[in-house]
């Protein structure tokens, strides 16, 4: 049976209703990336007729009513004005992130041959918007799960960064002994008990969760920056997070620590300067 387009928005709109935060522009969402159009089209085709028992279709509202990410059944995520591949074997790029990506580009130049080694690669849009802007670095990409790495190889070659960008499976940077100039991570820092959005136990959850506490593997990270005298680290945080990275900072001499706020003006993650060897 087939529907015209702004009557089969309605009744998704509807069945969205209490499970999205806006149900109306999900569902004009949905309906673009199943028809593959753009807002344009959706907006002047509103007549056009539309199958709505295509299994495809009823797939994607079924799995969406369910709070699966929409991001996962487009298999598409925008990122710094970029369009990424993603699925559910990393987790999706969140707005913040590109506060991290800002940070790091105000601090190096294009010209710099360095080192960059990011840890917690995912689905590798921190690697590859780096290293567009960068292209004189070296970037090498960590992570502990062999489907992030997957998503991010497929990405990287999108972008045309495998020559840049290699990618390493390992633990943090147990599988990266070369020295680095610059280390970045956005790294999981949700403690263990914290409640979550349902949407989110479709993510990854090794992403997501850093430990009883939360900052476990940002100060393991810490850890490293200091035994190695990695000059910078860029790294994000959770928005309580300050006072406990501040604490476990005291005891080591560093040259500079700087934090820095999303656009809610909330803490969101900080800039280490560590001693040179």
């Amino acid at each position: 049976m087939s529907k015209r387009l702004k009557e089969l928005h309605e009744e998704i709109t509807q069945s969205l209703v209490g499970i999205v935060e806006f149900p109306r522009r999900e569902a004009e969402l949905l309906l673009m990336a199943y028809l593959q159009k753009d807002q344009l089209y959706f907006i002047t085709h509103q007549d056009d007729l539309i199958d709505e028992n295509d299994p495809s279709l009823c797939e994607w509202i079924a799995k969406r009513c369910a709070n699966v990410p929409l991001e996962y059944l487009t298999n598409r995520v925008s990122f710094y004005s970029e369009t990424f591949y993603i699925d559910d074997g990393a987790l999706i790029p969140r707005p913040e992130t590109e506060h991290l990506i800002d940070e790091v580009l105000a601090r190096v130049s294009p010209n710099d041959a360095i080192t960059i080694v990011e840890v917690g690669v995912g689905s590798g849009i921190i690697s590859i918007m780096l290293a567009s802007h960068l292209p004189k670095a070296r970037f090498i990409a960590v992570d502990i799960s062999p489907k992030a790495l997957a998503v991010a190889r497929r990405n990287i070659e999108k972008f045309n960064l495998s020559h840049r960008i290699e990618l390493r499976e390992g633990d943090l940077l147990s599988c990266v002994t070369e020295p680095i100039d610059l280390l970045v991570s956005n790294p999981p820092y949700i403690a263990d008990d914290a409640p979550l959005e349902s949407n989110l136990s479709y993510e990854p959850q090794n992403a997501l969760f850093g430990g009883e506490i939360g900052d476990e593997i940002i100060r393991r990270l810490l850890d490293e920056v200091i035994v190695r005298r990695i000059p910078m680290f860029v790294c994000e945080m959770g928005y309580d997070q300050r006072f406990k990275v501040q604490e476990y900072l005291k005891p080591f001499s560093i040259q500079s620590l700087e934090f820095y706020k999303d656009l809610a003006s909330l803490d969101r993650g900080f800039v280490l300067k560590a001693l040179h060897a």
